[in-house]
């Protein structure tokens, strides 16, 4: 009776842990999306390196459904603009969040 209580105790944790594991985070609905956001802040990473008027080391790129944010620091508002302007241009990307601060 005990061995079966505790391996039926066991079988739900799995389960519950199974299910509840399906979410990467608390805002994305599925690991489908996440692969999507992922695959968005890379391209947008790589027009960066591709693109002289911006300093890729110097920028920040995170993405969370489609909404891609930018951060770190740009040695002009030209540069801080390009770099918004290159994210905009990326397939699957819905708004740009430009928290690039100007420091010369």
């Amino acid at each position: 009776m005990i061995i079966r209580n505790t391996l039926a105790a066991a079988v739900t944790a799995v389960a519950l842990l199974a299910t509840t594991g399906c979410a990467v985070t608390r805002d994305q609905s599925s690991a489908g999306a996440y692969v999507d956001d992922t695959t968005i802040t890379a391209k947008v990473k790589s027009k960066f390196i591709e693109d002289k008027a911006v300093a890729a080391s110097s920028i920040q790129v995170e993405t969370l459904n489609g909404t891609v944010q930018l951060s770190g620091f740009a040695k002009s508002e030209a540069e801080r603009e390009q770099a918004a302007s290159l994210a905009r241009d990326v397939k699957g990307v819905k708004t740009v969040k430009n928290d690039i601060l100007v420091r010369p």
